[in-house]
């Protein structure tokens, strides 16, 4: 990794937007290295444009790419097969079919680091960025959305939500469409309380398929800094949703 990539000690040293766009000392996307990670470092890059993708073993890569890979609300795509699933899960209550938010963070977190992934070997979910990201859901600044057959989780998805921007993370599922049914429900969640856009982070096939779209990095930190300047969704409201499949009856 080339030497012209700060090693930052403290959070207030990441760069700016306002830096990155004029061309801050960079490799690839990576901006920012570190030996540390913590909520305060993980939401203060956020806030700058940034996000940790690192492995084991290796500093802290702090990341913007450009372009982003984003999915604007209103875009979002239900294919046929999605249609059925969503509307048989919440119509066929034998199924015992439910979606939640917040109700297992740290086990959607954790079912995403260990969850076998055809594509890659290990996960870049270490323990301490799993531990940031769960201390941050603890100061109602991460969110989880839960797929359940009964009691048993099935399929989830976990991401940073800073005003009304979402900033997605992760997700797994070990059933057919069990992710897909759960970014549904969070978009039909969003959208009803007034949030325009989740960050993606890198462009993939499935993304495009749902909707997603790669927009220039200027413009998605101007998107996204008005966003997170919104007034806060209901925290404590979330875990009170019985089954965002409701909304699809």
């Amino acid at each position: 990794m080339p030497h012209r990539i700060p090693i930052i000690s403290d959070p207030s040293q990441f760069p700016s937007h306002l830096a990155i766009l004029n061309g801050a000392p960079s490799f690839d996307d990576v901006f920012a290295m570190s030996t540390q990670i913590n909520a305060e470092w993980v939401r203060s890059a956020y806030m700058r444009g940034l996000f940790p993708w690192y492995s084991e073993g290796m500093p802290v890569f702090w990341h913007s790419p450009n372009p982003r890979m984003v999915l604007p609300i209103a875009d979002f795509k239900y294919s046929p097969s999605l249609k059925k699933r969503l509307k048989q899960w919440a119509r066929q209550d034998h199924l015992g079919m439910r979606v939640t938010l917040n109700n297992t963070f740290e086990g959607v977190i954790s079912a995403c680091a260990n969850i076998p992934r055809h594509d890659q070997e290990g996960t870049w979910i270490t323990d301490e960025l799993r531990a940031a990201y769960v201390d941050l859901h603890r100061q109602q600044a991460a969110i989880s959305v839960e797929v359940w057959q009964d009691d048993a989780l099935k399929a989830g998805l976990y991401g940073v939500l800073i005003g009304k921007m979402f900033f997605g993370e992760s997700m797994f599922t070990t059933i057919t469409d069990g992710s897909k049914v759960a970014l549904a429900c969070w978009v039909e969640y969003l959208r009803r309380h007034d949030c325009t856009l989740i960050d993606c982070q890198q462009e993939t096939h499935h993304l495009t398929h749902l909707g997603g779209a790669p927009i220039s990095r200027e413009a998605f930190f101007v998107q996204s800094a008005q966003l997170m300047k919104q007034p806060a969704l209901d925290f404590a409201a979330m875990q009170l949703e019985d089954n965002l499949l409701d909304s699809f009856r």
